[in-house]
């Protein structure tokens, strides 16, 4: 969980997709009928076997754990790849027959799948489970149409982390709103010309999609039983605006993110701050050790003063469409996204720490402890990545084309402006090839 991948791995809510949802059958309500009492073994008395698939990290080491303490449900894991690659290859094995029982997904790809029909409805086996063990704002990111599809495991809220020793040299104060993000780049390259405030080249269009979502940019509707797409409307417009503006005065870098010369940016103190989520912190102390104690964690700079973040990352759960283990596969997941032994068996195995923040709250005090802190000397990144979760700003839609979306906007570059128009295009034009309606 120290980096999302290339697809955009955001939020959905259920509001604006559970007109198409119902019309496409998916699911349907009959996952609990597919196998036995939970953690009991086959008719044979033999263990029943779950396959699962993911791409995160510490996934052997939680099966080996919840697979020692559950004789009667046995996990068979595979690595798969992350991204796009691997979204296809689940899509291909649901047509194939052959997916797996059990599965991790970005919360940006939920709508896609269910609408295609992918998942199983997990209403009967996981509803209650999300309603008494997961937030109300975490609820949303899983449930489309009235019905749950997934369960979440992590929280994703984007947050500022800045070079104190940066800030602290020419006296600059910490922004909390953008206005002041920009004061603080100009006064801080006028200062130092080798320094910008950050790099914002393209690169990942979920930065992008985390600021507009914060902004109060709603990319995705619904208007009767058709798609209304927004891409580019005025609060992500703001947004694309701003960020253009700084990278052409010269104090935001053109660099595009993930790329080797991001890390060269960020690793010689070029750069001065970086727009990361809670899972980012965990990335510092791998790339970046001999920075110890020079950075810091703040809330993301807002428009108007008042607390609030978007979200830039997420896993879930899901079971895919046809398993044949699911109320064993369901218990997996129980376990996985609830139980303090399935995080201390997935985090204590990693080479590189990880700061994912579970969505579940009684998951975060144990993976509290096994994060080494002493990197942001004198903060609790967990403690403040949870007091941004709670600021997350409602209402944001997913769409049912954002590999499309992604695509496209990757291919604008450093043009946000560009990349919303390409992206918004992208969008109505897979929406109608799939024969999904869509609202003019």
């Amino acid at each position: 969980m120290s980096r999302p991948s290339r697809l955009s791995r955001l939020v959905l809510t259920a509001s604006a997709v559970s007109v198409v949802l119902l019309s496409t059958g998916c699911g349907g309500g009959r996952a609990a009928e597919k196998s036995g009492p939970v953690g009991a073994a086959g008719a044979s008395g033999d263990p029943v076997t779950v396959t699962y698939w993911s791409s995160s990290a510490g996934a052997q080491q939680t099966v080996d754990a919840f697979n020692t303490t559950h004789p009667g449900i046995q996990v068979k894991f595979s690595s798969v790849p992350g991204g796009p690659d691997g979204a296809a290859k689940l899509a291909n094995a649901v047509k194939g027959g052959n997916a797996p029982d059990v599965a991790t997904m970005d919360y940006s790809a939920l709508p896609e799948f269910a609408s295609g029909g992918n998942l199983e409805d997990l209403s009967g086996t996981s509803g209650a489970l999300v309603a008494e063990k997961f937030p109300a704002a975490v609820q949303s990111l899983v449930k489309l149409g009235g019905k749950t599809w997934a369960v979440p495991f992590d929280v994703t809220p984007l947050e500022l982390f800045y070079r104190k020793d940066i800030f602290e040299k020419y006296a600059v104060p910490v922004p909390k709103t953008w206005d002041e993000y920009k004061a603080a780049a100009e006064k801080i390259h006028q200062a130092d010309p080798s320094v910008r405030i950050t790099n914002m080249g393209g690169g990942d269009p979920a930065v992008l999609a985390g600021l507009s979502w914060q902004a109060g940019a709603k990319w995705y509707g619904t208007q009767g039983d058709k798609w209304k797409v927004a891409i580019d409307d005025p609060a992500s417009k703001r947004v694309a605006e701003f960020w253009n503006g700084l990278m052409a005065s010269g104090v935001a870098s053109k660099t595009p993110l993930w790329g080797e010369g991001e890390a060269k940016e960020r690793s010689s103190g070029q750069v001065a701050t970086v727009i990361g989520a809670a899972w980012t912190a965990g990335t510092f102390l791998a790339n970046y050790p001999d920075l110890k104690g020079k950075w810091g964690i703040a809330p993301l700079p807002t428009w108007d003063g008042r607390a609030a973040t978007g979200m830039y990352g997420g896993t879930s759960y899901i079971v895919p469409k046809g398993s044949k283990q699911t109320k064993a596969a369901t218990e997996f997941i129980r376990w996985v996204t609830t139980e303090p032994d399935a995080i201390r068996a997935r985090l204590s195995s990693l080479k590189s720490p990880s700061s994912a923040l579970p969505a579940n709250p009684a998951m975060r005090a144990e993976a509290a402890k096994l994060f080494d802190a002493s990197y942001f000397e004198g903060q609790d990144p967990y403690a403040v990545a949870g007091e941004a979760a709670a600021t997350i700003v409602p209402g944001w839609t997913w769409g049912p084309a954002q590999l499309q979306v992604n695509a496209a906007q990757n291919a604008a570059g450093a043009d946000l402006v560009k990349a919303l128009s390409e992206g918004r295009s992208a969008a109505e034009k897979a929406i109608k090839d799939r024969g999904l309606g869509l609202a003019g």
